[in-house]
């Protein structure tokens, strides 16, 4: 069965595990670029390298980023210097990968092609697509003591932790992108299509936001099949309820449902996958012309994240 993944971030990357290891699956992943940033020139793609290093055995999981057995020897010389956003960590494994990245851009290929020479490195048993190969950054509208501002989303999460109230996300560079052939390819392809556990304003939002996508998703004979990224009302990693809040959706199963929206009548989905603690979203969703289902969500192992993708291969 082809599977085509919208996706981003570590909920996203071990799904993403999940369904690889399911027998008889090609899977591919749209993974999230909105994140991406230059940092000390060197172009940063969080979730294509999470999602790549997950998938690969070599990510960090103790802190849901990063290099495995990584070092800071090389951020720690450029605070000395003084240089600017020393809030971002960038490891010494991890630098290798932005350099080659880096590197390959300048000489002219394209974000995809640099994915799939560094995902050559890693062998993620699945093929990794950015979303689309032009510039989409997510900046953060807020306002504080210093009057209403925008900064990256990056600065926002990481740096601020998430603690400066969002007024607004907006996608710089969203309204001129365009989606990859090969992501139009996966689409058009795809025996069902899945979306992932991952925030859905920050990682999900700017993949659907891409000028093209939604239509070929909508013209895709695949069934969209989505999991509830919330269980109980809250996160389970992330700052989800603050995205979702500004954007005026409630933090709930149902409620996320209802942000993306019933294919049929327009949205995205065709089933929804909610937490057994969210049982009661299968009542409140009955005016949706949706099927939801309430299963085991919690990734705790690899067992259970393949559990999560059997439930959503058969929730058509």
């Amino acid at each position: 069965m082809r599977v085509t993944v919208f996706a981003g971030g570590y909920g996203g990357a071990r799904f993403l595990a999940g369904m690889r290891d399911v027998p008889d699956t090609e899977v591919t992943a749209v993974v999230n670029t909105a994140d991406d940033l230059v940092l000390h020139g060197l172009t940063v793609c969080p979730d294509l390298d999470t999602v790549m290093y997950t998938l690969g055995g070599g990510l960090d999981t103790d802190r849901g980023w990063g290099r495995a057995d990584e070092g800071f020897r090389a951020g720690e010389e450029l605070r000395a210097y003084g240089m600017p956003q020393p809030w971002f960590g960038l490891g010494d494994r991890d630098l290798a990968t932005h350099l080659v990245r880096t590197q390959m851009l300048a000489a002219g290929y394209r974000l995809t092609d640099v994915t799939a020479a560094l995902c050559r490195r890693w062998e993620p048993g699945v093929t990794v697509l950015p979303m689309s190969d032009d510039r989409v950054e997510t900046h953060v509208v807020v306002a504080d003591g210093d009057g209403r501002r925008a900064m990256h989303f990056q600065e926002w999460w990481v740096r601020h932790g998430a603690r400066l109230p969002a007024e607004e996300f907006v996608q710089v560079g969203g309204a001129a992108a365009r989606p990859t052939d090969e992501v139009a390819a996966a689409i058009a392809a795809a025996d069902l299509i899945a979306v992932a556990p991952s925030n859905p304003v920050v990682s999900i939002g700017p993949i659907l936001g891409v000028p093209g996508l939604r239509e070929a998703v909508a013209a895709a004979a695949a069934p969209v099949v989505g999991v509830s990224p919330i269980i109980a009302g809250r996160a389970v990693r992330g700052m989800a309820e603050q995205c979702l809040a500004a954007v005026g959706v409630p933090a709930s199963a149902a409620g996320v449902a209802r942000h993306y929206g019933a294919r049929s009548d327009g949205g995205l989905l065709d089933a929804w996958l909610v937490a057994p603690e969210d049982a009661a979203a299968v009542a409140d969703l009955a005016d949706l012309d949706l099927a939801v289902r309430a299963v085991p969500l919690l990734m705790s192992d690899p067992a259970s994240a393949t559990a999560l993708a059997r439930a959503v291969l058969a929730a058509p």
